[in-house]
């Protein structure tokens, strides 16, 4: 649990520094140079994604069952995160109304994927990962919220064909990760 714990800490703590440090982020920006903010954020990220990876498969070897999540938690998980990959779409889709509507289609992505994944999962590795995932997304999308009001932030429409692209992008995603690289990657096979 310590590897999966300092993981998250080194993960989560440059992609919070926007929440919690935005004039200070701007001044080592101006400071270091935008590639070279850059290049320590990535470093920094990778290593706490590397921790969490190997923390996590680590804790799942002894895993502590805090509760024994019912079946039908595991059919609503899959649901949810199937909006969370159409979700996940749309911040890189253009022109969908998806992003236009919520701005920040990712975060709200990461926050249905970490809820999923709590309702299907019950033991303290499982809480610790999508919790502080969860938590981190909740602070991440009412900071940035915060900071397009103080912009007067405008995004433009969205088109038809944007939705459907988005829509058809995020599905194929979803049933080749659901059916596939899920199991492969992390040795649950949501469908079998």
């Amino acid at each position: 649990m310590l590897l999966l714990a300092l993981g998250l800490i080194l993960f989560l703590a440059p992609h919070s520094v926007r929440i919690f440090a935005d004039d200070w982020r701007s001044a080592q920006i101006g400071r270091l140079g935008e590639p070279a903010w850059k290049g320590i954020y990535s470093v920094v990220s990778i290593a706490g994604l590397a921790l969490i990876v190997w923390g996590y498969g680590a804790a799942r070897t002894a895993p502590v069952a805090l509760w024994d999540p019912p079946v039908f938690t595991r059919h609503l998980a899959s649901l949810f995160t199937l909006a969370a990959f159409v979700l996940l779409a749309a911040a890189y889709v253009p022109r969908n109304r998806i992003k236009a509507a919520i701005g920040h289609p990712m975060v709200v992505g990461v926050k249905l994927w970490a809820f999923a994944h709590l309702l299907a999962n019950g033991t303290l590795a499982d809480v610790t990962l999508f919790g502080a995932f969860l938590v981190w997304a909740i602070l991440d999308f009412r900071a940035a919220r915060r900071r397009d009001r103080a912009a007067g932030a405008a995004r433009p429409g969205g088109t038809l064909a944007g939705d459907a692209a988005t829509v058809v992008v995020g599905l194929v995603a979803w049933a080749l990760f659901a059916f596939q690289l899920h199991g492969w990657l992390f040795g649950v096979r949501p469908f079998g």
